[in-house]
């Protein structure tokens, strides 16, 4: 049985084990392999295997004190989480998520898997409201993520919990005009022009639009005019609006494949990023603008009931480095990130005078004046039609 045992694999890795062990219990080893009778052999074979046990215990957990004393993070559970975005953001997260899960997996020894959803802002965030569980939200405005935050996903303060008040990329209105731009559109003043048509999506059903009409009231505003020269620029500025489109996306279609309007009001991200795809837009940027703020957000609750805070927090964080940043401003956003900005400097037409949403009085205020029912686009609406 001795030869038996110490011919199997099991045998000899324990047999070597001992072998290295001390010279006393090499001696004992000995002693006891010369009694072969009766009782004592099976004695000895059960005493053997104890030993030997005993002894490869003792050798494995050394080996596993030795392992936790190592810098390499012992092997973690696969994570998976979900991000919820708007659609021209798809490019930049293209790059940017295998950068962060091979980052994550490097430094926590952890496969991170990011399940991708993009669509229109607002309904992005009516998806997660209702029942979409994204564990972070990257949306066009930050009314819709305080949408989520009053359906009691988001708890308040997440502007703090990021850098830059929770802004990851910024852009600016631009003017998509027709080639040569034979009407000669150079500023926001020459919308309100006669004979000029232009084309926005409707305000009262698209965040896009919403950012529009802003960038037109802001023209006024923030050079020095009232409220009544605004609204009487406004007003003049719609009145050469031929249809409302609901969307961004149909506004496009409107103007591009209808072939209506001398000009579209869009963002400067999403000109750059068709010109990048080989679509040779002319368009300008009036140098008083709006700056596009998109924010960023960890969805509280249903970061904790997938259990993956952690990743979802530092996939957030990530966002803000240089590297990510960078992505960013490759697919026409304006990094938030002052040293890629500069990089990216001659990529962008300067701004004279940039406002923001604050400037205005903050997105709660915005809404209730402009947008809500009764606000100050359906009295425009109210004159226009009659």
């Amino acid at each position: 049985m001795i030869q038996w045992y110490n011919a199997t694999k099991e045998g000899r890795l324990l047999s070597q084990r001992v072998a290295n062990a001390t010279d006393s219990v090499r001696q004992w080893w000995r002693r006891w392999l010369n009694l072969n009778r009766g009782g004592w052999k099976r004695f000895v074979c059960l005493s053997l295997v104890g030993v030997s046990l005993s002894l490869a215990i003792a050798s494995c957990n050394t080996q596993t004190s030795d392992t936790s004393d190592s810098s390499t993070p012992a092997n973690k559970k696969d994570a998976e989480i979900t991000l919820v975005s708007y659609a021209v953001t798809r490019g930049a997260y293209a790059k940017i998520i295998p950068q962060f899960t091979a980052k994550w997996k490097k430094e926590h020894n952890q496969k991170v898997k990011i399940n991708q959803s993009y669509g229109a802002s607002g309904s992005q965030a009516r998806a997660v409201i209702d029942g979409l569980e994204a564990d972070v939200v990257a949306l066009a405005l930050d009314l819709d993520i305080a949408k989520i935050e009053q359906a009691g996903l988001i708890q308040p303060g997440w502007k703090k919990e990021a850098p830059n008040n929770a802004i990851v990329a910024k852009s600016v209105i631009a003017l998509v005009t027709r080639e040569d731009n034979p009407k000669r559109i150079k500023t926001w003043s020459d919308l309100a022009k006669n004979g000029i048509q232009v084309i926005t999506a409707n305000p009262k059903t698209s965040g896009g639009a919403r950012w529009n009409f802003l960038a037109l009231w802001g023209a006024v505003t923030e050079t020095g005019g009232s409220d009544t020269q605004a609204l009487n620029f406004t007003t003049k500025v719609f009145q050469n609006v031929p249809v409302l489109p609901r969307d961004s996306r149909e506004a496009s279609d409107v103007f591009f494949k209808q072939g209506q309007a001398d000009a579209l009001i869009n963002y400067e991200n999403e000109i750059i990023l068709a010109r990048l795809n080989g679509l040779k837009l002319p368009y300008v940027v009036p140098n008083v603008n709006i700056s596009v703020d998109s924010p960023v957000a960890v969805v509280d609750k249903y970061a904790d009931k997938h259990d993956v805070r952690e990743v979802a927090e530092a996939f957030v964080q990530y966002l803000y480095t240089p590297e990510a940043q960078r992505e960013f401003a490759k697919v026409g956003f304006r990094s938030v990130n002052p040293t890629v900005a500069k990089e990216f400097s001659k990529k962008y037409i300067p701004i004279k005078k940039l406002f923001t949403v604050q400037d205005l009085g903050g997105w709660n205020a915005v809404q209730k004046k402009f947008f809500d029912d009764g606000g100050i686009f359906d009295k425009i609406q109210t004159k226009i039609s009659k």
